[in-house]
């Protein structure tokens, strides 16, 4: 795997902040939200733009469309 799921975990370690609080952050459970970064679940478009917002990058960035 080396997609979205990589970035957003890595996006997720860089700010410092746990599973738990990013899935508080998306209103879903931590245990969705590990889905989502181990690829078990496919991240809905809803969750993308909150996690953009988030981290203030373009969901370009999370899909791997364009480099940081």
């Amino acid at each position: 795997m080396n997609g979205y799921q990589e970035r957003i975990r890595a996006l997720r370690e860089d700010h410092d902040l746990t599973q738990e609080q990013v899935a508080k952050y998306l209103g879903t459970s931590q245990t969705m939200y590990a889905r989502y970064e181990r690829g078990a679940n496919e991240l809905p478009l809803r969750h993308l733009v909150a996690l953009c917002r988030l981290y203030r990058v373009s969901a370009d960035e999370i899909l791997g469309l364009r480099n940081t």
